[in-house]
């Protein structure tokens, strides 16, 4: 069952008034509703960090929006920038961004990146797959690069997903000048696009008979998606994207449905002014909404043993507030929203493999935070 809010119950649990975790201070402790958290810092010196993976030797590999992957060590220590990335362009909110491992990554070692590409009209999204060594990614090979590029510094999205399937999920931006495209079928802008890792289009898609329409789109009416996980439960992909004043989303991408930008928001223009209507029949609401904006980032299910109170909950990170934002959830429905002032843009959100929670943060001295139970 689907239902919209426009506020929910907020708890906002804060630290000292912010919390920066400066190079001399290792942790911090932290009460929230349901847990006392100890956040400490892994790394910094990471510029604009914007996708995170877990290797499975315990590193992780990040990736910064400057064009620079790095691998980092458990003591923090960090790789010098990884070799063999493709041609990147670093413009507003371009650059390098989301990162993910082949779900045979034990066995291939290979890694997929987002990132904006350039060309002779503008730029785009585009996604590359990679074999990962100590120093550089290997053999790159370009597997999907959205279409058309145009001049534009905004709205690149782009979260990866695997299905369960192993099928692989790529979230697009409307590319901000050109909102409109999100709702026609002829372009990637505003789209979810569902793909095999080799690039090619799955026979079960759901346009793969229609000329009219790219085979790889899965959903459409999306303004900019910058976070997207699966359900531990159904496997659907869940999204969130960012409103324009107001009006950030979450939804549930499911195959051939519209989301409705920029027909209905509950955001408006920047500086005020009306955008269409807030519903129309034919298009989705979203399950949960806020305004004023937090400006969504990572997102992901929290399912481990450690925070035995966050199980099952739905985490976001806040680029506008700093915070971490925990939704509760029945079923499909939203039923409490808490909201822990982390004090930082917080730019990625992922549950490690030892259950902790680790955050990145989004600024030119940024850092890899992991929260865990405090003692």
């Amino acid at each position: 069952m689907k239902s919209r809010f426009k506020m929910s119950p907020i708890s906002i649990s804060l630290v000292s008034l912010c919390l920066l975790l400066p190079a001399a201070v290792s942790a911090q402790l932290l009460n929230t509703e349901k847990a006392a958290i100890k956040i400490t810092k892994v790394a910094d010196g990471l510029e604009h960090p914007w996708g995170l993976a877990f290797l499975p030797d315990g590193r992780y590999l990040v990736t910064e929006r400057t064009a620079n992957i790095r691998i980092i060590s458990p003591d923090g220590s960090k790789s010098a920038p990884l070799k063999g990335l493709p041609d990147i362009l670093v413009n507003g909110q371009g650059g390098l961004l989301d990162v993910v491992l082949d779900p045979n990554f034990s066995e291939n070692k290979l890694v997929y990146i987002s990132y904006t590409e350039p060309g002779g009209d503008g730029s785009s999204t585009a996604v590359a797959r990679a074999t990962l060594t100590e120093s550089s990614l290997e053999n790159l090979t370009v597997i999907f690069s959205a279409q058309p590029k145009i001049e534009s510094r905004h709205h690149f999205g782009s979260r990866l997903v695997f299905a369960g399937d192993k099928h692989l999920f790529i979230t697009l931006g409307d590319r901000g000048s050109r909102r409109n495209d999100a709702q026609t079928l002829d372009n990637h802008h505003g789209k979810v696009i569902r793909i095999h890792t080799d690039g090619t289009i799955p026979s079960d898609n759901p346009y793969v008979k229609d000329p009219a329409v790219l085979d790889d789109i899965w959903s459409y009416g999306h303004r900019n998606i910058q976070g997207a996980a699966l359900h531990p439960t159904s496997g659907q992909l869940w999204t969130h994207e960012h409103g324009p004043q107001g009006g950030d989303e979450i939804n549930i991408a499911q195959a051939t449905k519209n989301y409705g930008w920029p027909v209905i928001t509950y955001g408006e223009e920047y500086g005020g002014g009306r955008i269409g209507q807030t519903a129309k029949a034919g298009l989705e609401q979203p399950l949960h909404y806020w305004t004023p904006s937090i400006a969504p980032s990572g997102m992901t299910f929290y399912q481990a043993d450690a925070f035995s109170g966050w199980q099952n909950n739905l985490l976001v990170g806040s680029l506008r507030f700093g915070q971490l934002v925990r939704l509760e959830l029945d079923d499909n429905k939203v039923t409490h929203e808490e909201r822990i002032m982390i004090g930082q843009r917080i730019r990625d959100v992922r549950q490690g493999p030892d259950g902790a929670v680790y955050l990145l943060t989004d600024q030119k001295d940024g850092q890899l935070l992991k929260l865990t139970p405090a003692p």
